[in-house]
């Protein structure tokens, strides 16, 4: 049952990102900035935030909500807000710098990943050649 309440929630949530970008679209143009992304980013992890501290507090609240709300909506609309989460979480169990290497391992390890999958695909694309 988690599995399909993950999947419904994480299907909403594309669609709002979806609807946040084009709306970024429309209203600062198709510029070379990502306004759209970095909006989805900050107000994923906002209402992360909300959703996090509000189960903290009310601890009666069925698990299955918990699940659709971040690991579905909020996973589907931006997975910085998990990232983001999981930060403050390490920072407020007095792990600063367990906070900043995650920060930093996980910034520079995806770029360089992102990066290393261009590189590969491009190869193998192009023959071998550059």
């Amino acid at each position: 049952m988690g599995f399909l309440i993950v999947f419904l929630g994480a299907g909403i949530g594309g669609a709002f990102r979806h609807g946040v970008n084009l709306a970024a679209l429309r209203l600062l143009g198709s510029g070379t900035f990502p306004y759209g992304t970095l909006g989805i980013n900050v107000l994923g992890s906002f209402l992360m935030g909300l959703v996090a501290e509000y189960f903290a507090l009310r601890s009666g609240l069925p698990q299955q909500w918990r699940l659709f709300l971040t690991t579905g909506i909020l996973g589907g609309f931006t997975t910085f807000s998990a990232f983001s989460l999981e930060t403050a979480l390490l920072y407020e169990r007095g792990e600063l710098g367990a906070a900043v290497a995650y920060v930093l391992a996980s910034v520079i390890l995806s770029v360089a990943a992102l990066f290393a999958a261009l590189a590969i695909l491009r190869s193998m694309l192009d023959g071998g050649g550059a």
